[in-house]
């Protein structure tokens, strides 16, 4: 065999390992047979069961650790941990950011996300979830005339709305394109904070979720959600439309 196809099968080989020992892990995480706390055979031991050379074991630990599954304590061993949801973040963030317009997507995935959670919150949210939501609903009312304030406080709300849904899976994934949210939301409030009009309706819009929460209807206050999505789209797309011509005009005259 020629030193390319030695080269081949020892690169196939290596590849092969690694997602044995990835899948090995991912089975005993999803089976429950691993935990976080939870401490892994040693190297020697684990190598044999897996049949992969102790050399891509350790690479493929390594790995495991950096995003956060895996905490090797030198002297002590290798641990199961939780992960690191900011890892998750940042890896959502790198791997959209390449995308054309991102932030439109992120939109709709987030649309889903919380038509879903306010469902769930209706059904699930506590006297100190709903206390927060109207802590964060007069934040946002308070930070109007600053886009970058106000785009936050905007984003916590709505974060808080999610965490009122007590579901762990969709407040991870929300979480995880929270910085992309952040950035949509400071953006839009830039849009539109130069509008009294758009102001109003931006308050008057979130009011109507909070209440809807509380009056515990899933199916009235998805259809309140949606309609403060549509309203929210319709503002910025006429003040874009406004900003636009406003532009043209100075050019012409």
């Amino acid at each position: 065999m020629s030193d390319a196809g030695i080269k081949t099968e020892l690169e196939a080989g290596t590849a092969g390992g690694s997602e044995r020992v990835f899948a090995f892990f991912r089975e005993q995480l999803l089976s429950g047979a691993l935990k976080p706390g939870d401490r892994l055979l040693g190297e020697r031991e684990l190598s044999l069961q897996l049949g992969v050379g102790r050399p891509l074991l350790r690479e493929v630990l390594r790995s495991l650790a950096m995003l956060g599954f895996l905490d090797i304590q030198h002297g002590r061993g290798t641990f199961v941990s939780a992960p690191d949801l900011d890892v998750l973040g940042d890896f959502f963030t790198f791997a959209l950011a390449q995308e054309g317009n991102v932030l439109d997507d992120v939109v709709n995935m987030r649309i889903a996300i919380e038509c879903q959670a306010i469902r769930l919150a209706c059904q699930r949210a506590h006297s100190n979830d709903l206390k927060r939501l109207g802590e964060k609903l007069k934040a946002l009312t308070e930070t109007l005339h600053d886009p970058d304030r106000g785009g936050l406080s905007d984003f916590e709300f709505h974060n808080t709305l999610v965490a009122c849904s007590h579901s762990p899976s969709l407040m991870t994934v929300y979480r995880s394109i929270s910085d992309l949210l952040m950035r949509s939301h400071v953006e839009r409030r830039r849009d539109t904070v130069e509008v009294p009009a758009i102001i109003d309706d931006l308050v008057e819009s979130h009011r109507q979720v909070f209440l809807s929460i509380m009056e515990r209807d899933p199916d009235a206050a998805e259809a309140r959600l949606r309609e403060h999505f549509a309203i929210g789209d319709e503002i910025r797309r006429q003040n874009l439309i406004a900003t636009y011509t406003r532009r043209t005009g100075d050019r012409t005259t």
